[in-house]
């Protein structure tokens, strides 16, 4: 039996061309932060849709090539250009190729729908067993899901696409074709100005959940401690654990598996892995560990106390290294000197934040190094990076194998070639390279 499909189309979030209407109230940063954070609402939507009802999925989009969406949502989806022409010639294209993969029934939702739920995609599906089309109508005259059972190629070319009568003429084209649709519920878009209103509802339900803690760990053979670090973060109950593995070749994903985490796969890149994870939790607050670090106990109770403070976006914990070298008691010293003072945490010291505020900045970098410095100077621009006096105990192994010395060197050499417009791609090698 064929399958059955459900297809996202959603746009790149490049400022300036996208949401362009919200742009005089929101700005053109604005409008691409929304744009952000419905396309990554709508992907774990699909997703749960897709786990709970058996189906494919597929994201189409347009403003951007394939790489550029997997660095930002992960590469574990089927990404495909939506091509040229208007929205109908688009979804048409979607279908038809859905049709000749094989797939039966087929759903395409947008992005801009925040109150769609998976029971209502799965209302669809379920409506396409006796209905040749299911429509979910938007309040503003066009609709946000559309659900066909076969091609019907005259629903794409008749309607006035961004028009508010798109699904009055997509019904009078059916009735003179002698078919009928399956409505589904209204819903709003989040299109026009009016629209704001809804979301910020939507919103601030969410951010008062603080305590939905999600914790992603990005690893590539760290079969070594990922089990304990995994073990460790699960204790404290947070609503998850995900270690995303960037390829390894030795046992991190079945121990991490088996530690209580879901494992989810990714190319390597610790600034992917860690949004490929983002993309798909379900917590309003976001926690960062490396494979090597250890959580302090009761560290979820510490998180929302944290966050609820007005000033403050994000937060980090205290750095200690577990092993003893010489020169261990300077290094944690002038670290957390710089934590505190300057506000610069790095990726080792778990960094966590509100999930609306990561997808709004777009996430990390897919750098191969220094995406953790980057991306807290821009939530610095933003308020507060508290360092909590609980530690997160890292590993000291590059030091321990490198020397003290040696090591800080290599360190302070990739921070000024940052500083001074070096490619990260040649900073990578000067970094990398001590490994050998």
């Amino acid at each position: 039996m064929a399958s059955e499909r459900l297809i996202l189309f959603t746009r790149y979030p490049v400022a300036g061309r996208t949401k362009t209407r919200l742009v005089p109230t929101l700005g053109e940063q604005g409008a691409a932060g929304l744009q952000r954070r419905l396309t990554q609402r709508a992907v774990r939507l699909a997703e749960y849709a897709k786990a709970i009802l058996g189906i494919d999925f597929s994201i189409y989009f347009d403003g951007a090539d394939a790489n550029a969406m997997q660095g930002w949502l992960g590469d574990r989806f089927k990404f495909h250009e939506q091509g040229s022409g208007d929205l109908g010639q688009r979804m048409a294209r979607a279908f038809n190729q859905s049709y000749r993969d094989g797939a039966g029934a087929t759903v395409l939702i947008g992005a801009d729908c925040p109150e769609l739920t998976a029971g209502l995609v799965g209302e669809a599906f379920s409506a396409l067993r006796h209905s040749p089309v299911v429509f979910g109508p938007a309040l503003d005259g066009g609709y946000y899901l559309i659900g066909l059972r076969q091609p019907i190629e005259q629903l794409f070319c008749g309607p006035g696409w961004g028009s508010s009568t798109v699904l009055e003429d997509s019904l009078s084209i059916l009735k003179r074709s002698g078919k009928q649709a399956y409505l589904l519920k209204p819903l709003n878009d989040i299109d026009r100005p009016e629209d704001l209103a809804i979301w910020g509802r939507i919103v601030e339900n969410e951010e008062g959940e603080l305590n939905k803690i999600s914790v992603v760990i990005p690893a590539l053979n760290e079969a070594n401690c990922i089990a304990r670090t995994v073990a460790l973060a699960a204790a404290d109950n947070p609503s998850e654990v995900i270690v995303v593995d960037g390829g390894s070749s030795d046992d991190t994903p079945r121990r991490a598996a088996n530690a209580g985490a879901t494992v989810l796969t990714s190319r390597p890149g610790r600034g992917r892995q860690m949004n490929a994870g983002a993309s798909s939790a379900i917590g309003n607050v976001l926690l960062f560990l490396h494979a090597d670090t250890l959580l302090p106990l009761n560290y979820s109770s510490l998180l929302p106390v944290c966050l609820v403070q007005p000033q403050v976006v994000a937060g980090a914990f205290r750095f200690e290294v577990a092993e003893r070298f010489p020169g261990r008691s300077f290094l944690q010293w002038t670290v957390n000197l710089r934590s505190r003072w300057l506000q610069m945490p790095y990726g080792d010291q778990a960094l966590f934040l509100r999930r609306s505020l990561f997808e709004e900045l777009g996430g990390f970098n897919d750098w191969p190094i220094l995406e953790d410095y980057e991306f807290v100077r821009r939530l610095r621009s933003r308020g507060q990076v508290k360092t909590l006096a609980h530690s997160a105990l890292t590993s000291g192994r590059r030091w321990q194998r490198l020397g003290f010395l040696r090591a800080s060197w290599t360190n302070k050499r990739v921070m000024l070639g940052y500083r001074l417009g070096v490619p990260v791609e040649k900073l990578a090698s000067l970094y990398l390279g001590q490994k050998k």
